[in-house]
């Protein structure tokens, strides 16, 4: 019975396949093989993947808590440009300042965008500018469609960063301007000298006239008197 199953098994495989039995079950022996070394290998490879993820994430420490730094200048903003990995990373737009610490790969030393940290990009970052000249606040001459950027900056800033202080406005006092002012006060002074000089000069000449009138008047009185004798 078990050789006439056999022998009908042999001829179905032959008669659906074209191959012979022989053939036929090597084939499924090396695909069975082939299965199971690629479960094998990818299964440990994700586990590995995995496991690095894990060590990785364990390695980097949490962020800690934005700390607010209140109205800092210039200077002491650029002391939060990620040089320190002790100190948050700050960048600021359009005098608000903005903890960047966790986009470090962006912001931070070798990110894309590390020319921002520690300063007011304002103007750099509505110019699309990576040039030194554009690293400041200053946003005079920009035109609509930069302005309209900056905007754009801004509202992505204010909805994933946390604000944490502002930069000091210093009002400078441009060259012309201070000539301008030097102008008027050395105008204002020479008017004062001016005032100061006709007044000097108005009173010998009033004293003088006040004496020709009394020797006029003494004259006359002496004539007076020689005509009665």
């Amino acid at each position: 019975m078990a050789v006439q199953l056999w022998e009908t098994v042999k001829e179905s495989i032959t008669a659906y396949t074209g191959l012979s039995p022989a053939t036929f079950f090597t084939t499924i022996a090396l695909g069975l093989a082939l299965y199971y070394m690629a479960v094998s290998y990818f299964g440990s490879s994700d586990g590995a993947h995995h496991r690095g993820s894990g060590e990785f994430e364990e390695q980097m420490p949490p962020l800690p808590p934005p700390v607010q730094v209140g109205e800092i200048t210039d200077e002491e903003l650029k002391q939060y440009d990620g040089s320190d990995p002790k100190k948050p990373l700050l960048m600021a737009i359009k005098g608000q300042i903005y903890d960047v610490s966790q986009s470090r790969m962006f912001y931070g030393p070798g990110g894309p965008y590390a020319l921002f940290a520690g300063k007011d990009a304002s103007r750099a970052l509505a110019k699309m500018s990576f040039e030194q000249k554009d690293l400041n606040g200053d946003l005079t001459g920009l035109g609509v469609f930069e302005l309209d950027a900056l905007q754009d900056w801004e509202y992505k800033f204010m909805s994933k960063y946390v604000k944490v202080g502002t930069v000091k406005s210093t009002v400078q006092v441009s060259d012309s301007a201070a000539e301008g002012q030097a102008r008027e006060v050395a105008e204002s002074d020479a008017a004062k000298t001016a005032e100061v000089a006709d007044g000097d000069v108005g009173k010998p000449a009033e004293d003088g006239a006040l004496e020709s009138a009394a020797k006029e008047t003494e004259e006359t009185k002496t004539a007076g008197d020689e005509k009665k004798e």
